[in-house]
């Protein structure tokens, strides 16, 4: 079934168009709720809400822009409504200072880089995934998560420099690692 008749199924609440859709696009949201979670668990319960969400709302998509890119919209809100209920934000009472974090060394598989992401603080963990990754503004990560654009800057610079860390450390026990096995 092609895409519009798959959207046009599911707005009638056919089951069988329902089912292709989300098979269809169930691992690329995923992926997404993975970036936005703290685990597993937490991004399949974010998959199952947004398509509640995309199912319930598929009538209002008007087909202007990407239907993946609506149903992504969705997915990410969904996290950030989710983060939003369980924690509240508290911002972070420092200065921020804009350090560059050294991009050096970022040999690391995906899913390793994924985990270690998925290991930062949720707040830090939102305003990174926020910013990297989806190219949000800071400006506009503050109004989503209801903090200020400077707490959202620190937040930023906390991720980098949590992950910089982790991945420094890693770096230095894989080398350990190696050069005991007597490998270089």
């Amino acid at each position: 079934m092609n895409l519009e008749k798959l959207i046009q199924g599911c707005i009638k609440q056919k089951s069988k168009a329902q089912e292709e859709l989300y098979n269809q696009y169930k691992a690329s949201l995923f992926v997404l709720s993975l970036k936005y979670c703290a685990n597993e668990t937490e991004a399949e319960d974010n998959l199952h809400n947004s398509f509640i969400e995309i199912f319930t709302s598929i009538k209002s998509y008007k087909g202007s822009g990407s239907f993946e890119g609506w149903m992504k919209r969705i997915t990410i809100n969904k996290a950030i409504d989710s983060y939003k209920k369980q924690f509240q934000l508290t911002p972070i009472k420092e200065e921020w200072v804009d350090t560059d974090v050294e991009e050096k060394e970022l040999d690391f598989p995906l899913d390793d880089i994924l985990k270690l992401v998925q290991e930062l603080p949720n707040q830090y963990r939102m305003v990174f995934c926020l910013y990297e990754l989806d190219d949000h503004s800071h400006k506009e990560i503050a109004s989503m998560l209801s903090i200020s654009e400077n707490t959202s800057k620190s937040n930023l610079h906390r991720a980098k420099s949590i992950l910089k860390d982790k991945i420094k450390g890693k770096n230095s026990f894989q080398k350990k690692h190696n050069v005991s096995n007597g490998e270089q």
